[in-house]
């Protein structure tokens, strides 16, 4: 076996814990985006005050332009949170699907050396 069986037990346990988290938490944060985009689909409408951009024209006048402020347009405000929408869903489902690509395999790495152990163990002890 090895040198110092409780410490590796410990790390395999852990890690092999750590491992089904990180898959949990991906899992859940999918489920959460999914009842987001299709049952709860006002969860991520964040309403906020709407910024006026300036517009440079000519004018009469020392420097001979003035500053004035635009407001958007709805259409305007409409395809940008259309698009943050869109971003923020991706920028979660990478993040999810980041979870679980890392989680998956560190659990079932560690896991599968847990089971190999307890064979062997088993099989020892039956040679005894």
């Amino acid at each position: 076996m090895s040198r110092y069986p409780l410490i590796r037990k410990i790390y395999l346990y852990l890690f092999s814990a750590i491992g089904l988290v990180l898959v949990v938490i991906g899992i859940a944060r999918l489920v959460t985006l999914g009842l987001k985009v299709y049952i709860f689909t006002q969860a991520d409408v964040y309403i906020q005050y709407p910024a006026s951009r300036p517009k440079f024209a000519p004018a009469e006048g020392p420097d001979g332009v003035v500053q004035q402020f635009i407001e958007p347009t709805k259409e305007e405000l409409e395809e940008f949170d259309r698009k943050q929408r869109i971003s923020n869903r991706q920028r979660e489902a990478a993040e999810s699907f980041g979870f679980i690509i890392v989680g998956l395999p560190l659990y079932l790495y560690h896991w599968y050396v847990i089971r190999r152990d307890k064979k062997e163990e088993i099989n020892q002890r039956s040679l005894s």
